[in-house]
């Protein structure tokens, strides 16, 4: 019985989706570090940066948050003023390719991971939930961090309808979280309206 032989399998697509990654890749790293400068005057912190293209167009999503000494969440006037900022250090970007490109700057929100010792840091006093690495996942209230790890106080749970419950201040050490969140509070919301639990974004489109 004759066999066929395999049809080459062309990897043409596959070397361009790579090398467009790479390139994003490296392009975000570079505009990290051009781009640190100019939100630090602005007094933010530079979170993350992540760049999406649509053919010759790229949009630039720059976070900001505050600095981890710091309460509370960036306010919209803020992030208003860093925007610009931002637009005309990327207009004047001497290593730009001059590929049109849309600014979109905002605050990381509640909804970010809490994958860095600052993100503990500036989350003091929230409540949090946490998946362990080993030993049971935990939900309380952030009391404190040091290098180690961070301190909480957990919510040990109860029936429905019943006042929940405060558990002794437990150690937990960075190696062993594999993931934290911030839960939502009204009462955070109320008190902080502009702050991480809301979903403030401003944007700046550069044609």
């Amino acid at each position: 019985m004759a066999v066929r032989p395999n049809p080459k399998k062309d990897t043409s697509s596959d070397y361009r989706k790579n090398a467009m990654r790479a390139e994003v890749a490296a392009e975000t790293q570079r505009l990290k570090t051009y781009l640190a400068p100019t939100v630090q005057m602005q007094g933010l912190f530079l979170e993350d940066i992540e760049i999406k293209m649509a053919g010759a167009h790229r949009t630039v999503h720059v976070v900001v948050d505050l600095p981890e000494d710091q309460s509370g969440g960036v306010s919209l006037d803020a992030i208003s003023v860093a925007a610009q900022a931002v637009s005309d250090a990327m207009d004047n970007d001497p290593h730009d390719d001059g590929r049109p490109y849309s600014l979109e700057v905002s605050s990381p929100g509640v909804s970010r991971p809490l994958t860095e010792p600052r993100h503990w840091r500036r989350n003091v006093g929230r409540m949090v939930s946490v998946s362990a690495s080993r030993g049971d996942d935990m939900m309380g209230r952030i009391v404190s961090v040091d290098d180690d790890g961070v301190t909480l106080i957990p919510e040990i749970p109860v029936k429905k309808g019943m006042k929940a419950k405060q558990g002794d201040p437990v150690h937990l050490p960075f190696a062993n979280i594999r993931k934290g969140r911030v839960e939502v509070e009204f009462a955070h919301l109320e008190d902080d309206p502009a702050g991480e639990d809301a979903p403030d974004e401003t944007t700046a489109e550069e044609a």
